[in-house]
């Protein structure tokens, strides 16, 4: 019987060096900034902190990830509420997310 090395672990994919710059850049421009902006800049503070504490980098691609995946889904989403589908019965993405990291 031979021993086999454990597999690597599969790294999470790294966004860009530039992602976090040119995502701010975009969320200025969309007609959601006031609000987004902050947020952006909170988590993304938050997350800074974390990876300092943590020696991770992880956080910090996952908040890159989320503001890209919502950049990215906001005209679907601007879609369906201009629709004026029923949205009740959904399920908050934060949410789900949570449950996805337990």
């Amino acid at each position: 019987m031979s021993v086999q090395p454990d597999p690597a672990p599969v790294a999470p994919y790294a966004p860009a060096p530039g992602a976090p710059a040119e995502l701010l850049v975009q969320l200025r421009a969309d007609r959601r900034a006031k609000r987004w902006v902050p947020a952006f800049e909170r988590e993304w503070a938050a997350a800074l902190e974390e990876s300092r504490r943590t020696f991770s980098l992880n956080t910090l691609y996952e908040v890159v990830h989320v503001w890209q995946a919502r950049l990215a889904s906001a005209p679907a989403v601007d879609a369906f509420v201009a629709s004026g589908h029923d949205e009740t019965g959904f399920i908050d993405m934060a949410e789900l997310r949570g449950r996805r990291r337990r």
